[in-house]
């Protein structure tokens, strides 16, 4: 398989789109966990139980129209994929680490522009959640609202008049709400802010992660921004606070990089190029360089100071170098080293692929 066929049918379509602030935010992710009432929650479920959630979500939501621009959804169980496959899915924010490496019955409902993703018995009987481009928390709010409207007309979810929606972990309970924003701040890190901006983060009841949410590391200067209060606010205020936070480290990131050209400049753009010219050339590299690499080109791009490469090619090799990806493109299981030297390669027929779209 060429590798543009391949990019064509392994990315989400919206992974292709820009939103409001997508210089600085790469995507707003809205997560509501629900359970449905008089069924054991899946920490304590039976076999049965479950497969009884699995069949109850099929019949509630495939084949059944919603809004034309989601396209179909499908319904995959975990048991009926491979691990790379699952890992795929991981990589593209599908699905959780949880769902595909602990949830033997879980499964999840997709729609077909995977805009929307329904994980069904990972924590939660239900978590619905949709990816947007960009800084567009309401706009997920509103549609992941539609979507568990949609649901609770055919199910019940468990549900206190004081306490709000019940869900296995405590921290959920009440709105089930958890609301994100994907964002890429090299110049905070290269002017040393970071370190007094996430406790100031913190004390605002929000809390900073790395790629792929709770227990992940930073990788290539992205980070998740997220909110832990779920219980006494509603969902839209939740959301606003969020959306504000957001915006105040979006002008702060944007200050920084202002400061650093002002300041620096030629040697910004020296790093800039010499990240460039070690994904251009290199043919072994790692995941943590390459994350680096990317990151240094991304804010080259978005200063200006490389010309003709697409901004969102960011987004799309920080997944498509990851683990699952590279096994996924090369058709077997690659061991560590073998895939440091795919991920070489990958990486320079991607930025050869640019140059000749531009016509250079």
């Amino acid at each position: 398989m060429s590798l543009q066929r391949f990019i064509n049918q392994a990315l989400s379509p919206w992974m292709s789109q820009e939103g409001p602030d997508s210089d600085i935010v790469l995507s707003s992710r809205v997560r509501l966990a629900r359970n449905l009432k008089d069924i054991v929650f899946p920490t304590l479920a039976s076999g049965d139980d479950l497969e009884q959630v699995v069949e109850l979500m099929k019949e509630s939501i495939v084949n059944r129209s919603f809004n034309p621009n989601l396209g179909q959804f499908e319904l995959i169980k975990m048991m009926d994929l491979e691990p790379i496959d699952k890992r795929v899915l991981v990589e593209k924010h599908l699905i959780s680490p949880h769902l595909a490496d602990d949830a033997e019955q879980g499964a999840v409902i997709l729609s077909e522009n995977e805009e929307v993703s329904i994980m069904v018995n990972e924590e939660d009987h239900v978590r619905i959640q949709c990816l947007f481009p960009g800084l567009q928390l309401s706009q997920a709010l509103q549609v992941a609202n539609a979507i568990d409207d949609w649901i609770e007309e055919r199910v019940d979810f468990a549900f206190d008049e004081k306490r709000g929606y019940l869900t296995s972990c405590p921290t959920n309970v009440g709105t089930g709400l958890r609301a994100s924003a994907m964002v890429h701040l090299p110049a905070l890190i290269l002017t040393n802010q970071m370190n007094k901006i996430i406790p100031a983060i913190n004390q605002l009841g929000l809390v900073v992660r790395g790629i792929y949410g709770e227990g992940s590391q930073a990788q290539g200067n992205i980070f998740q921004i997220s909110n832990q209060i779920t219980l006494g606010m509603s969902e839209e205020d939740i959301v606003k606070d969020l959306e504000s936070v957001v915006a105040q480290v979006i002008a702060q990131e944007r200050s920084a990089r202002d400061m650093l050209v002002r300041s620096s400049s030629i040697q910004l753009e020296d790093k800039v190029w010499r990240s460039y010219g070690t994904l251009a050339n290199s043919r072994i590299i790692p995941s943590t360089e390459a994350s680096r690499c990317l990151s240094d080109v991304r804010l080259g791009i978005d200063l200006g100071f490389i010309q003709n490469v697409s901004r969102s090619i960011l987004s799309e090799l920080m997944i498509l170098t990851q683990p699952g990806f590279l096994q996924r493109f090369a058709g077997k299981r690659l061991a560590p080293e073998e895939r440091d030297v795919r991920r070489a390669t990958l990486i320079r027929e991607r930025l050869k692929l640019e140059k000749d779209s531009m016509g250079e």
